[in-house]
């Protein structure tokens, strides 16, 4: 095993040692304070040194988890070009963002704290939101192109509202409410709907 393979592999044993407290913090409704990077060393088998040579704080640790997030979730943006009807390409994309969300409600929580905390992690989580706004935009400019969608508001614009009120809707299931997912799901898919096409049958 080479230098960089053995430290790719001790990064990832930290990551994997984070998760997993994460995952059982979770079941205890702990906070990101409550974790101790001693322990997430132990666990990946590593010195306390060796995270700070591969993170600056737990809240860049959390942030470098959430890339597997953001990454299903992309992947289900490309549902929006899809060769279904409309509805049932915003819903196939709704449908995966809310996946995404559930496989890593725990590192979602994290994040939260996360980003309350650390200018740096929030500069990521911006700029990691904002990469999503390109595509979204795009579909919305196709659809008015080809007709199935009216003119109205800079299409950036009505993508960026958009995917704040995903965050909004996740952060919302993640902290808890009366709504269900299926409901706040349902809710989210006819917003999109209107606001793009004005009805909910394009």
């Amino acid at each position: 095993m080479t230098t960089a393979q053995r430290g790719d592999a001790r990064r990832t044993a930290l990551l994997e040692s984070l998760d997993e407290i994460l995952r059982e913090q979770s079941l205890e409704e702990g906070t990101l304070d409550s974790i101790n990077i001693a322990e997430i060393s132990r666990r990946a088998g590593v010195t306390r040194s060796a995270f700070y040579f591969y993170f600056e704080n737990k809240q860049a640790a959390v942030a470098a988890l959430m890339e597997e997030m953001y990454d299903a979730a992309f992947a289900a943006t490309g549902e929006l070009s899809g060769d279904a009807t409309p509805q049932d390409n915003i819903a196939a994309t709704i449908s995966g963002l809310f996946d995404a969300w559930e496989s890593h409600q725990h590192v979602f929580r994290a994040m939260l704290d996360a980003k309350a905390t650390s200018p740096a992690v929030r500069e990521l989580w911006d700029n990691d939101r904002h990469s999503f706004i390109a595509p979204v935009a795009a579909m919305i400019e196709a659809e008015r192109a080809g007709g199935r969608a009216p003119d109205g508001v800079d299409a950036t614009s009505i993508a960026a509202v958009l995917l704040d009120l995903n965050d909004r809707m996740l952060e919302r299931l993640a902290l808890g409410g009366a709504l269900t997912r299926p409901q706040i799901q349902a809710a989210v898919v006819e917003i999109w709907l209107r606001t793009i096409y004005g009805r909910t049958t394009p």
